[in-house]
């Protein structure tokens, strides 16, 4: 960071000098300032610049040429204006000034498209276009994307945001244990899944400095590409969704999986502890739904037989409601069962 600083404070200095000695306004002090002023606005924009992807300049610089080449020629066709005119001057100038900065400004804004993998799709014969899947940070550290990978339910290209991975690194970096292990897990997960076959994993590297947010940077990457947004976080899939992204929530594809208990089916579950309600019993299935029964508290640590009353949809999953049934306490301790939601 001191030899960033240092060669910024000598190219200052620099221009400061040149001007000093070219002399483009009158008197010494106003040259020394002016070429000071120049060379500071030269390293802001520098500064401005540093965190711009590289297709994102690249996609200015080529606008801007672009634009530039438009307005020479819209000039030489109009040869025949009389150029004595102040308003064919204008005229001239800007075309000149304006054909290049919408150039630069457009070529900036879709600078994405320089991505070498669209730069590619682009000379690919037609057939079916290609499908991002963007992943964000709280599906990685789940892992459960990488079981749903493997079984080739999730097709298309799974895009990786540079973003993403160096939040990942702070998380894994973290001093707290807790945040260290969640990092590391999403660091491996990734790992896994580039490695499966026939998974498509690409590394994206644009950005939106404008953008602070890792969430609204998702959002605006997966608007860009006409992706759909991987996640497990549910405000951000409430969001992306006002937004217009299509999301693919891992959270809803687990609950719709599972099978559905209707009044009346019977199970055998495990009373692990007392409800909030007098004589209520709790139990859990494997999946972590709570499964509470009427008349089950003096058969904590049996297995019982309940027969379902009702099941209650929230939006963390499903509760499992029932009773006993008649003669139902059983010795063992586990219990069978089919998964519903948490």
């Amino acid at each position: 960071m001191a030899w960033f600083f240092l060669a910024r404070v000598l190219f200052i200095a620099a221009v400061s000098y040149s001007a000093h000695q070219v002399r483009p306004l009158t008197g010494d002090v106003p040259n020394l300032m002016f070429g000071g002023a120049l060379g500071a606005l030269i390293v802001f924009l520098e500064i401005r610049l540093r965190n711009t992807s590289v297709t994102h300049m690249l996609g200015a610089l080529l606008g801007g040429a672009i634009g530039l080449a438009l307005a020479r020629t819209i000039g030489a066709a109009l040869y025949w204006a009389n150029l004595d005119s102040g308003r064919v001057v204008f005229l001239h100038t800007l075309i000149l000034l304006a054909l290049p900065y919408l150039g630069m400004v457009i070529g900036a804004r879709r600078g994405e498209w320089l991505d070498p993998a669209r730069l590619v799709a682009l000379f690919r014969g037609s057939g079916p276009q290609r499908r991002y899947r963007i992943l964000d940070t709280s599906v990685i550290i789940d892992g459960r994307v990488a079981d749903i990978c493997e079984t080739g339910f999730l097709d298309g290209t799974l895009v990786v945001p540079q973003f993403v991975l160096r939040e990942l690194q702070a998380i894994a970096d973290s001093s707290d244990p807790a945040r260290r292990n969640r990092g590391r897990r999403g660091l491996d997960i990734l790992q896994k899944i580039q490695k499966l076959p026939g998974v498509d994993v690409m590394i994206s590297d644009v950005d939106f400095p404008d953008v602070r947010e890792v969430d609204m940077k998702l959002i605006e990457l997966s608007l860009s590409l006409q992706g759909r947004l991987v996640t497990t976080d549910f405000n951000l899939n409430k969001v992306a969704q006002l937004r217009g992204v299509s999301v693919l929530n891992i959270n809803d594809l687990a609950n719709a999986l599972k099978p559905v208990m209707l009044p009346g089916e019977q199970m055998t579950v495990l009373i692990l502890k007392e409800g909030k309600e007098h004589n209520q019993g709790v139990a859990y299935l494997d999946d972590g739904t709570m499964v509470v029964v009427d008349n089950a508290r003096k058969s904590i640590g049996k297995s019982v037989e309940m027969v379902v009353t009702s099941v209650l949809q929230t939006t963390a999953g499903k509760m499992i409601f029932g009773r006993v049934a008649e003669s139902s306490a059983l010795p063992g301790p586990a219990p069978i069962v089919a998964a519903t939601g948490s």
